[in-house]
C-alpha cells in the first residue's frame, strides 16, 4: 500500500458521510476517521506496571517529557503529537476539555490533574515542538498488572478494545519476562489491532537490559541473549515481530546528558583504577561518603538516578576509550542502550508501512460503523472497502512474516530466508528486499528483480510445490511484481491480489524453523500445518 490507498480511504469516507449526512453520531464518527487517516503513525508504548514505558519514551523522544513518577498523571492514557508551541490538554470523561498550564520541574514536564483523579480524566494530550513527532504520535499507557484493577483496564480498553479496533496503529510491548498477562495482552492486540488478527503490529522491548547481568559491563551482551531465545519463546513467535533488549535509562541518559554530567563523569574514569572499582563496584558503595572523589554525594545520587550503576560504569569506560566531549559519550551510551536498534527496527518496519497500517484500522472501524447504523444506498461504500481489501498486500506480508516466524516456512532454508527477506522482514526498500547494498543502481536492481521473479515463477510453477508452498509464493510473488514496478523492471507474474496468510519478521528459516516449531507447539504435526497455511491462504484481510 502506498499513499494512494489513502486517496481511496478518504473516497470511501467522503460517501459513507454523504448517506450519513443527516446523522449526526454517524458523521462525527466518520469525521474522527479522516482525522486518523491522515495523522501520522500512531505508536503505542505499553507493558507492565515499572517496565520502564516512560523512560522508553523519553529516550525515543530525546527530551524529558513523560513523566516517570507514581503520580496520577501516570495512569492516564497521554498522547505525545507535534505542535508548533508546546501544548497540554485534559480530556475529562465529564465537562469539556481542559488547558493545562505547562510547567517543568528538574527539566521535566509536571502534568497536573487541576484536583481530578485519573479514574476522572479520559486522555491527556501533548503537543511539543519536536521533529520526531511529525511522523509518529506516541502514546504512554498506564501499567499493565497494576495494584489498581481500573489502571490496568484503562490501557486494556484503549489498546485492547472488546467491540472495536485498537486506538493505536502498532504497539511497543515492554517486559522484563515473559508472564502469562503478556502473552494475553498481545493476543488481545493482535486480535484487535490493525491486523485484526491476521497480522502482527507489535515489537518486544526487553526492558531494563542493563540490570539482567546485575549491571556489568557486559549485561547488554547477556541481555541479547535473552531477547534471541524470548523471540523463539512458543507463546511469543507469533505474537510480536522481533524481541529487542534495550537500557532505558541509559538511553534516556545518554540522550539528554548534559555538560555538567559529563565532567563528574569524566573525573570518575580519571580515578585510580583501584579506587574507581571500589568506587561503583554497587549502587550503594557508590554513594557513601568517599575522600577519593571531589563529587558530593548529592551529585553521585543525581548520576545514580539518571544513569543507573550500569550506565555509570560504561560511561566511565567509553571516556576511557576515548569520548573525549559530552557529545562524543552521549552518541556512545545511545549505540550500546539498544535504542538506535529499535528506531531502525519501527522505521522499517512500521513507518514504512503507514498508509497500511492507518487504512486498514480506519476501514475496519467505518465497518462496525455500517454494521451498527444500516443504512440504503452504501453498495458505493462497501465496494470502496473491498477494493482497499483486495490491495492489502502490505498486511498480507506482515502476516506471513508472523507465520514464518510461529512456525517456520514450507521451504527450504535458503528459500525460506530469501521469501522473508522479499516480504521486508530486514526493512521495505527495493535494495534491501533483493538483498542488494544500499548504493546500488537501478541497473542492478533490475537485474535482480529479474532473476528473483523467474525464480520464483519456478518454484511457484513445479509439480512438487505443495498447496501450502503455493500460498506462500503468491505472497512472495506479488512483492516482487510492486518492487519491479518501482525499480522499473517491466516485469510482472499476474499474481492473485486475494491470498491471506495469517501470522513477524523471519528468523531466516525454513523448514528447520518448522521442525522447532513442531516440538515448541507440542506435537503440531507437518499435515496439521500445511492444512493451516492451506486455509490462511484464503482469509479475507477485512474480516
Amino acid at each position: 500500500m502506498t499513499t494512494d490507498v489513502i486517496a481511496d480511504a478518504d473516497t470511501v469516507l467522503r460517501a459513507a458521510a454523504d448517506v450519513y449526512r443527516r446523522d449526526a453520531p454517524a458523521l462525527a464518527t466518520i469525521e474522527e476517521l479522516r482525522i486518523r487517516l491522515h495523522e501520522p503513525l500512531r505508536l503505542a508504548i505499553a507493558g507492565m506496571v515499572k517496565a520502564g514505558k516512560s523512560t522508553l519514551l523519553n529516550a525515543m523522544l530525546g527530551e524529558q517529557i513523560a513523566p516517570t513518577d507514581t503520580g496520577e498523571c501516570t495512569r492516564v492514557v497521554t498522547w505525545y503529537r507535534y505542535s508548533a508551541t508546546p501544548t497540554v490538554t485534559m480530556h475529562p470523561h465529564k465537562g469539556a476539555p481542559q488547558r493545562m498550564p505547562i510547567r517543568r520541574e528538574h527539566g521535566r514536564l509536571v502534568l497536573n490533574l487541576d484536583g481530578l483523579t485519573a479514574d476522572e480524566v479520559d486522555w491527556i494530550d501533548v503537543g511539543w515542538p519536536l521533529e520526531g513527532l511529525k511522523s509518529v504520535i506516541l502514546i504512554d499507557t498506564p501499567g499493565i498488572g497494576s495494584l489498581s484493577d481500573e489502571t490496568s483496564a484503562r490501557t486494556k480498553r484503549f489498546l485492547t478494545p472488546e467491540a472495536s479496533p485498537s486506538a493505536a496503529d502498532a504497539v511497543v510491548y515492554l517486559m522484563r519476562h515473559v508472564h502469562g498477562a503478556d502473552v494475553h495482552f498481545l493476543e488481545a492486540f493482535r486480535d484487535t489491532a490493525a491486523g485484526a488478527g491476521q497480522t502482527v503490529c507489535a515489537v518486544s522491548v526487553l526492558s531494563r537490559s542493563d540490570e539482567i547481568g546485575s549491571g556489568r559491563i557486559d549485561s547488554l551482551l547477556s541481555a541479547g541473549k535473552v531477547a534471541q531465545r524470548y523471540e523463539r519463546h512458543s507463546d511469543l513467535a507469533s505474537l510480536v515481530l522481533r524481541v529487542i533488549p534495550v537500557a532505558g535509562l541509559l538511553a534516556e541518559g545518554a540522550r539528554t546528558l548534559r555538560e555538567s554530567e559529563y565532567i563528574a563523569l569524566r573525573e570518575l574514569a580519571g580515578l585510580d583504577r583501584a579506587d574507581r572499582e571500589r568506587l561503583i563496584i554497587s549502587a550503594d558503595r557508590f554513594v557513601r561518603p568517599s575522600d577519593k572523589t571531589t563529587l558530593s554525594t548529592q551529585v553521585r545520587e543525581d548520576l545514580l538516578a539518571r544513569f543507573g550503576i550500569f550506565g555509570v560504569r560504561l560511561a566511565t569506560a567509553l571516556i576511557r576509550g576515548g569520548a573525549r566531549n559530552s557529545s562524543a559519550l552521549s552518541e556512545q551510551m545511545v549505540q550500546q542502550s539498544g535504542l538506535i536498534e529499535l528506531q531502525e527496527f519501527v522505521s522499517a518496519q512500521f513507518h514504512t508501512r503507514t498508509a497500511a497500517l492507518k487504512t486498514r484500522g480506519v476501514m475496519l472501524q467505518l465497518q462496525q460503523l455500517l454494521r451498527e447504523r444500516p443504512r440504503d444506498g452504501l453498495d458505493e461504500v462497501h465496494a470502496g472497502i473491498e477494493r482497499i481489501a483486495a490491495s492489502a498486500h502490505t498486511l498480507r506480508e506482515l502476516a506471513l512474516l508472523a507465520t514464518a516466524r510461529s512456525v517456520g516456512l514450507p521451504l527450504e532454508q535458503a528459500d525460506a530466508e530469501d521469501a522473508q527477506r522479499i516480504i521486508g522482514a530486514e526493512g521495505t526498500a527495493a535494495h534491501t528486499r533483493l538483498d542488494l547494498a544500499e548504493d546500488a543502481d537501478s541497473e542492478a536492481l533490475r537485474a535482480q528483480v529479474s532473476s528473483k521473479i523467474d525464480h520464483w515463477r519456478r518454484v511457484g510453477q513445479s509439480p512438487l510445490t505443495s498447496r501450502a508452498t503455493l500460498g506462500v509464493c503468491r505472497v512472495v510473488q506479488r512483492s516482487l511484481d510492486e518492487i519491479a514496478s518501482e525499480v522499473g523492471a517491466g516485469r510482472s507474474l499476474g499474481t492473485a491480489t486475494n491470498v491471506m496468510l495469517a501470522g513477524g519478521p523471519g528468523d531466516g528459516l525454513g523448514h528447520h524453523t518448522a521442525q522447532q516449531g513442531e516440538e515448541n507447539e507440542g506435537g503440531l504435526g507437518r499435515k496439521k500445518k500445511r492444512k493451516r497455511f492451506a486455509a490462511l491462504a484464503q482469509r479475507h484481510p477485512l474480516r
